[in-house]
């Protein structure tokens, strides 16, 4: 049992802002997009990339629109230092394209990393420092005034440095880190102190970035803490107001959407929401939430099948099956009331209009998906997701209560084997149950000829071994075919459709037959160019399937003729 969380845990605490403007607000336009991917996104992995994957997953961050990409933390590691530098000297950054590194507010390490960016064309140089009460009092044993000084110190450095090398394009960026637990107050303070050092402006823009270095409370906390920063800061006009959700209690994504309607100009996250612990913000989710809602990103999501192998062959984490928009089985429903509704969805759907299709939040040809994976079936899966997938891959359309008949053999096939059943699967089972029954009536056979009025027909049988023509007349092929077998069932229902067009295609016919002895209707399906033969065999398809459910000391009694076929 869990303990008392009330001795253990302390409740976060709100801010005090009565008049907070952000649950009235949209988002209408999307914001400045940072990738961590390569930084914060490759320390998390049990194995960090090679040059050469970070090279692959670079290339891909640029494709899809990505343009200010964190590449790495070059003071921490010779290997990030060496990838910064390859990047530059072998001038892979593309035009427009801004590389970010990471620096803490230490002496040592600013100068390491101005070092490893030197002659590079653009770049943003990201400093931090901690600033909680915990990490002021416990890491640093530093008061207000201390932490302030060093982040002062590293703003003074990195400003210096740059002014040096005026053949790189800069922009600087500081973070308070562990800002959703420093006081406000505070964190206040301290960024107006480094923007003093910068001196920023509409003309010199810096970015001030507010991490949620760990989520410590419900999103709409976060989103009041950055309303109140943003009406607070000094030199507001000269700041591009980031925020770095972190997702420890699984909301990250909803506090960067409450951030960004409280002000935030700009969001730092991962593909996929890889990092520390529970990881970073998932950058593709935000980015597809907006596309739904009609705002385009500015990112290219329109091939995500390639987007999500590059990621998974760089970083050698799979991408989850049910991660948002982008797993495996997120287009695939399973369930039969779903695929009901998604089947009758994709049936009114216009091409044009807006998208209204059931369960499906966006349309997946517009992330270059196919519609090949929306429904599949397996022992949850219901008539609908049967038809559909008989429809779209065979072109056979199934009456309903033919759908209701064949659901059931499924569905035993299903519960027999716990396994999946694929549309090739399907028309497998199809054939066997509907299509290539050979007892007790073989067809071989027909020729249709006329008696005055009347229809007749010679009907080639194979029947315990031997060959057979049977002769029948009647009102039309059907009723002189019946006559012909001397079968004692009830055509009910009769329905064709055509399989394909031109001249491949083919007729399909359904025929509803009842006998006694037999609890309700049964179907027989036949399947041939011509719709007399389809017509034909779907009537012996009938039959056969009535045979089959009769006990065997009754089979007899199907046929008048009862020794013939018994």
């Amino acid at each position: 049992m869990l303990q008392d969380p009330s001795r253990k845990y302390r409740p976060y605490r709100p801010v005090q802002l009565a008049d907070r403007s952000w649950p009235d607000q949209l988002i209408t336009r999307p914001p400045v997009w940072m990738s961590t991917d390569l930084r914060d996104g490759n320390q998390a992995l049990f194995e960090p990339m090679d040059a050469e994957r970070k090279l692959e997953l670079f290339r891909m961050l640029t494709e899809v629109g990505l343009r200010e990409i964190e590449v790495g933390f070059p003071s921490a590691s010779q290997t990030d230092y060496d990838f910064v530098r390859r990047l530059i000297d072998e001038d892979r950054i593309p035009e427009g394209v801004w590389i970010e590194v990471l620096t803490q507010a230490r002496p040592e390490l600013i100068q390491r990393t101005m070092e490893a960016v030197s002659d590079a064309p653009r770049v943003i140089v990201h400093v931090y420092n901690a600033t909680s009460p915990v990490f002021r009092e416990v890491v640093f044993g530093q008061d207000r005034d201390g932490v302030m000084a060093m982040a002062v110190r590293g703003a003074r450095q990195i400003r210096e440095l740059a002014e040096a090398n005026p053949q790189t394009e800069w922009r600087f960026q500081y973070s308070p880190e562990t800002f959703s637990t420093t006081e406000l107050d505070f964190a206040r303070d301290i960024v107006d102190a480094v923007t003093e050092v910068w001196e920023a402006g509409p003309e010199r823009p810096v970015i001030i970035n507010l991490p949620a270095t760990v989520e410590m409370s419900t999103p709409n906390v976060f989103a009041d803490q950055i309303e109140w920063m943003h009406r607070n800061l000094s030199r507001r006009d000269g700041i591009v107001l980031s925020v770095h959700p972190h997702n420890d209690r699984g909301t990250a994504v909803a506090a960067a959407e409450l951030a960004l309607m409280a002000g935030a100009d700009r969001v730092e996250g991962c593909l996929f929401g890889n990092g520390e612990r529970t990881g970073n913000v998932d950058l593709v989710t935000l980015a597809l939430n907006l596309y739904t809602h009609g705002v385009h990103p500015g990112l290219d999501f329109s091939r995500i099948n390639d987007v999500v192998r590059t990621v998974e062959n760089c970083t050698r984490i799979a991408v989850h099956p049910r991660h948002p928009y982008v797993g495996d089985l997120v287009f695939t429903a399973f369930s039969g009331s779903h695929q009901d509704a998604i089947r009758k969805g994709f049936a009114v759907q216009q091409e044009d209009g807006p998208w209204q299709v059931p369960y499906l939040t966006i349309d997946p040809r517009d992330l270059g998906r196919t519609y090949e994976s929306v429904i599949r079936v397996n022992s949850q899966s219901g008539k609908g997701g049967i038809a559909y997938l008989m429809e779209r891959e065979y072109g056979l359309a199934m009456p309903r209560r033919l759908q209701v008949e064949f659901s059931q053999v499924v569905q035993a096939w299903t519960d027999d084997t716990g396994k999946e059943v694929r549309a090739e699967e399907l028309w497998r089972i199809f054939e066997q149950e509907y299509l290539v029954l050979e007892e007790p009536v073989d067809y071989l056979g027909h020729s249709l000829f006329d008696v005055e009025d009347r229809q007749g027909i010679r009907l080639r049988v194979r029947e315990q071994g031997r060959e057979e023509t049977l002769t029948g007349v009647g009102n039309g092929p059907i009723d002189a075919l019946l006559a012909a077998l001397d079968a004692d069932v009830r055509v009910q229902h009769y329905e064709e459709h055509s399989m394909g067009r031109g001249s491949d295609a083919r007729a399909v016919c359904f025929m509803e037959l009842s006998a006694d002895g037999v609890p309700g209707d049964v179907y027989g399906v036949g399947i041939h160019p011509n719709i007399v033969t389809a017509s034909i065999r779907a009537v012996i398809s009938g039959i056969n399937r009535i045979w089959a459910r009769l006990p065997a000391d009754r089979r007899e009694a199907l046929f008048r003729a009862g020794e013939r076929f018994g």
